[in-house]
């Protein structure tokens, strides 16, 4: 296994980070940990609600997904139609402000270290990686 893959396998340390390597090595390394990854592209995203659509395409949120904060918390803890050995959420093109009001790009950046949490203690890693 891959230096990548074995680091992404390890809950203790997942988190939010900048993507510091190629997309093909984060597909192949996800790939090869049994991750699912779910790439969304933020470019030219504006607001929450294209915000959470952005990100409900990426995972394949089902169908009554209810597009607000509560969904998207609930759906990035629930996944079980992503069976995976743990998850890669990647935001490529992210602004620095995620296309966000400062007040919902708070909300978001606090959702997501609570998923990773989530996640951690039932002994899978939630990644967030910006690129």
């Amino acid at each position: 296994m891959n230096i990548l893959a074995q680091q992404l396998g390890n809950p203790g340390t997942a988190g939010s980070y900048t993507l510091r390597c190629g997309l093909g090595e984060l597909n192949n390394a996800a790939k090869e940990a049994g991750f699912a990854l779910f790439d969304a592209d933020l470019k030219g995203i504006k607001g929450k609600q294209n915000f959470l659509g952005a990100l409900a395409r990426a995972a394949s949120f089902p169908p009554e997904f209810g597009v607000n904060w509560d969904a998207l918390a609930d759906a990035l803890c629930d996944l079980s139609w992503h069976e995976a050995e743990g998850y890669v959420l990647l935001l490529r093109n992210a602004s620095k402000t995620l296309g966000l009001s400062a007040n919902d790009r708070e909300i978001a950046q606090d959702l997501f270290a609570d998923t990773v949490v989530y996640w951690r203690q039932r002994n899978k890693a939630f990644w967030v990686f910006f690129a």
